[in-house]
């Protein structure tokens, strides 16, 4: 009863899942099987069924039919208390710790020590620090604000919460998707270090290279439904996983440049001149003509975000001027807004979509005053028009009145572009804009980006992907800790020479001479 047909006893089987939502069957007949020491990946396009599958795994929603067996014996999972009491462990991508709390405050959240009404607090501090210690991170320090952790500790401290529940299986969804290369390191160390104690991990993400360095099998979702079933994950080639997860081969290639750069005589769409904020970066210049698309490169932490935020007026620059078509901006986001900027944010869920409000209005939010009149809204007029924009972007499924919490990563994404599309931006500045984006929808939104170049567009792209950058990008500024290292055309550096630059730079922060890459 424990396991699937041909595969090893199981800790965790799920049979026959089937979830239905109106109009969609997300998932149809789900099998799915893990083993104790193991990393099971789980793949999937967004919209597959992975997110709908784990959350019937941690006990937030009810399957209609099927049944999950958990060491061999059929279980309810009816809340997310009764998985945690199996032991059971969801670390989703946006993590659910209390930035304002303490990491033992957060490890110990929900099952606190207590003597009577009263939280002992030393106790909890000292079991938060064995567990740390355990995941060979006891020099973290207990009583410090979760806020002020970087995201690969906030991570170890979502595990070590995992594990005060004495977790046997813990599901971690997109867990490098913040990360730097050291911080993946250190993460798949940790992953290691649990699985040899038989703890079970089952590893969601979209970097594929990642599925063979720390995978040992891998389950594939497809439209709802499992397409692969315990492939060998070191032996099951890259393209294969993606033929499997899309159902077609999907290059890798980015889409053509254009066989001449963008010109750049005349004025500038965008001029920044000696941009500076405190603690974020520091005297950052560039243009952005029409048709470009300038690439930010650098580490996370190099100030690639803030630089974003404060040229769209989210945030106050101390230093230097913004100039939009020839005119300084100073009034903010709604001056930069109302004058044809956009902006698409690093957090979609946080800091650009109202999830509980339906995706039409999500897409006029930044266009309403064109459907008020008098008071009142012209509601067929604008969905009308949202209808029309994401028609275009092809959104799927294609229905206007859905919420936005029910779309996948990369369709909320379409949804954050229509808005500035409906706008009719001429600049858009893209933080981040496949993070969390399977491999097809990727592919869909690098077209995207470059179709809007061919129309006349600026846009500024920030990512953490270099080739994302190196390969869509006309031109390139190369930012370390907020300073602007070099600029150059888009396809002559190559990723050794960004990361060549970055720790020369660092050098140079050590009193050595930086080494420049000349174009």
């Amino acid at each position: 009863m424990g396991s699937l047909a041909g595969e090893p006893t199981s800790l965790l089987a799920m049979r026959g899942i089937t979830k239905r939502w109106p109009g969609v069957r997300a998932l149809d007949g789900v099998d799915f099987a893990v083993t104790a020491g193991e990393v099971h990946c789980l793949l999937g396009q967004n919209g597959a069924g992975k997110s709908t599958l784990i959350k019937v795994l941690a006990g937030a929603i009810a399957p209609d039919e099927g049944e999950v067996v958990w060491n061999g014996q059929p279980v309810a999972l009816t809340s997310p208390t009764d998985a945690l009491r199996l032991g059971i462990a969801t670390i989703y991508q946006e993590l659910d710790l209390v930035p304002w709390m303490s990491v033992a405050e957060n490890v110990a959240l929900g099952h606190e020590p207590r003597r009577g009404p009263f939280v002992r607090r030393r106790e909890a501090a000292d079991r938060a620090r064995r567990l740390l210690a355990d995941l060979g991170h006891g020099d973290l320090p207990v009583d410090r604000e979760v806020a002020l952790l970087s995201p690969a500790n906030a991570q170890i401290v979502s595990i070590a919460r995992a594990l005060s529940h004495d977790a046997r299986l813990i599901v971690m969804d997109e867990p490098s998707a913040v990360l730097t290369a050291d911080e993946v390191d250190t993460l798949f160390r940790l992953i290691g270090r649990l699985t040899e104690r038989g703890v079970a991990v089952v590893y969601i993400s979209h970097r594929l290279a990642e599925i063979r360095r720390i995978g040992n099998r891998v389950t594939v979702l497809k439209d709802g439904q499992v397409v692969a079933r315990g492939l060998d994950a070191a032996a099951t080639q890259t393209a294969e996983l993606v033929r499997l997860m899309t159902g077609r081969t999907v290059a890798y290639d980015f889409p053509d440049r254009p066989a001449a750069p963008p010109a750049q005589a005349g004025a500038p769409l965008l001029r920044v001149r000696g941009l500076g904020r405190a603690r974020a970066f520091t005297d950052v210049s560039f243009d952005l003509h029409p048709g470009e698309i300038l690439g930010i490169a650098g580490l996370v932490g190099s100030g690639r975000s803030e630089l974003l935020r404060a040229v769209f007026g989210a945030e106050r620059a101390d230093t230097g001027t913004v100039e939009l078509d020839g005119r300084p901006l100073r009034g903010g986001t709604g001056e930069a807004v109302a004058r044809g900027m956009g902006m698409a944010p690093e957090e979609r869920k946080s800091q650009a979509l109202v999830l509980d409000q339906s995706i039409a209005r999500n897409t006029t939010l930044a266009t309403m005053d064109r459907y008020a009149r008098l008071g009142f809204l012209d509601g067929t007029r604008e969905f009308a028009d949202a209808a029309r924009v994401l028609t275009d972007l092809d959104l799927r499924p294609p229905d206007p009145r859905r919420p936005a919490r029910a779309l996948s990563g990369g369709n909320q994404q379409k949804v954050v572009m229509a808005r500035w599309l409906l706008r009719d931006c001429r600049v858009l500045l893209l933080d981040e804009p496949t993070r969390g984006v399977d491999v097809g929808a990727k592919a869909e939104i690098y077209a995207l980006i470059r179709d809007l170049a061919a129309q006349g567009r600026g846009l500024v792209l920030v990512s953490s992907e270099l080739p994302e950058v190196l390969g869509l990008a006309d031109r390139v500024l190369v930012l370390h800790e907020g300073r602007v290292l070099t600029e150059a055309p888009g396809g002559v550096l190559s990723e050794s020479d960004v990361l060549d630059l970055i720790l020369a730079g660092a050098r140079q922060d050590r009193g050595a001479e930086i080494q420049e890459v000349h174009p």
